[in-house]
């Protein structure tokens, strides 16, 4: 029982618990207001809601196994990120729909969701010896997100759908140009294949330890922001 105390040091399973509770907080918010929220942006915040409690509920489970095994729970993340990220990318189809976006644009941003996520686990657990390769092709599933939700057909779609669904999109893109870019930086500390074929951190275990805690930092900023974008806007007049 003693290894499930977080000792003052102990910072990775700090920043479990502090984006469990963070994560539950932001559901609790977003559930509450359901009500209160106009129709046509009641599923959007819905979605918000769902994506920060499976997190919230994902991070409860990983902070106990962290604690009891000390060993970083990608299994568990993966699974969080799998149900999580797609729906994340549904947001951006929930808020152009009204401007003419069609299913093909959703089965787009989920299939290539998917593809960055199952690469990603294959070369973080499976084929850790060629992590390179396979976080080129994760790398390239996110850049085409990157490149609908910027120029491609999420970002015309939300110039025609009002100003404040244009601002918001624009505010969400930014969240996948940079705050998903720190998922990156995650896996090339964590992984063998470094950056490159160049591995930053000898240690294995304090690699595992930074990739951690850049992941559970990153989730909370993406995932909470990602929410809060999207109340916003549910408030706006448009």
């Amino acid at each position: 029982m003693e290894h499930l105390k977080i000792a003052s040091d102990n910072y990775v399973a700090f920043t479990f618990f502090i984006g469990t509770m963070a994560m539950m907080a932001a559901s609790v918010f977003f559930f509450f207001e359901l009500n209160s929220t106009p129709t046509k942006w009641r599923t959007s915040v819905l979605v918000s809601g769902l994506i920060t409690f499976i997190a919230a509920v994902h991070y409860y489970y990983m902070r106990g196994y962290n604690l009891a095994t000390g060993d970083s729970p990608t299994f568990f993340r993966y699974v969080d990120w799998i149900l999580t990220v797609p729906l994340m990318c549904v947001e951006f189809y929930l808020i152009t729909k009204k401007a003419g976006a069609k299913q093909g644009l959703l089965w787009k941003l989920i299939f290539a969701s998917l593809v960055m996520l199952v690469t990603g686990y294959f070369g973080e657990t499976i084929y850790r010896g060629s992590s390179v390769i396979w976080g080129v092709i994760s790398g390239a599933a996110y850049f085409y997100i990157v490149y609908l939700v910027w120029f491609g057909e999420v970002s015309q779609l939300a110039q025609t759908a009002g100003a404040q669904v244009a601002k918001a999109t624009k505010t969400l893109a930014w969240f996948v140009l940079v705050g998903w870019a720190i998922y990156p930086l995650g896996y090339i500390l964590g992984t063998p294949g470094g950056l490159f074929g160049i591995q930053l951190v000898a240690d294995a275990a304090l690699a595992s330890h930074y990739m951690d805690i850049v992941y559970n930092v990153a989730d909370a900023i993406n995932k909470i922001g990602f929410g809060l974008v999207i109340y916003s806007l549910s408030r706006s007049q448009d």
